[in-house]
């Protein structure tokens, strides 16, 4: 057994050295599990690539709403200078700046509004951004409470102090005119 595991071991090395000085390319990460986990260079390889940016999930989701979701500041910024429209909803309409705002994500939105991100957006549930924040923090813990059961697995954080007292100043930046 030993003697096929190493004759396994150089014909991989072989294949891998013979002419060659660099190591195998790592294979290209999907644009929406880098968006989720926070790949930065993965996300700069699907945007030299030419990847459609704008491609959604099974949820409706394009990899600028999952980077809002999970807070992923710099992969949204990415997107959004690589072109990302920000006007794509998901499943629900609710596009980036809804999530954004919905997550308290306060650098991404104020980033959406800076880039034109529509702040009056209607969502099938017929609200705007702004209205996903002005309800008070009881009215829609439970939201927070099964986004937290069904993508906490995923690695998203939901801290309810920081959520309460942010959701105030995210409706301001959504009243304010740029």
């Amino acid at each position: 057994m030993q003697a096929k595991l190493s004759l396994v071991a150089l014909l991989l090395v072989s294949q891998w050295s013979c002419g060659r000085s660099d190591p195998p390319a790592t294979q290209l990460v999907g644009l929406h599990e880098a968006a989720l986990v926070g790949n930065l260079e993965a996300i700069r390889q699907h945007v030299a690539n030419g990847s459609n940016l704008d491609e959604k999930d099974a949820y409706g989701s394009t990899p600028l709403i999952i980077a809002a979701t999970f807070d992923r500041i710099e992969v949204a910024k990415a997107l959004t200078q690589a072109g990302a429209n920000l006007e794509i909803g998901n499943n629900d309409n609710s596009t980036p700046l809804h999530t954004a705002a919905f997550f308290c994500r306060t650098e991404i939105v104020k980033m959406l509004l800076e880039t034109g991100a529509d702040r009056n957006a209607v969502n099938n549930n017929g609200h705007t951004p702004l209205q996903t924040v002005e309800v008070p923090f009881e009215n829609v813990k439970g939201a927070y409470d099964a986004f937290g059961a069904a993508l906490g697995p995923l690695g998203l954080k939901l801290d309810y102090d920081q959520i309460k007292t942010t959701r105030p100043r995210i409706a301001e930046m959504l009243r304010s005119e740029s």
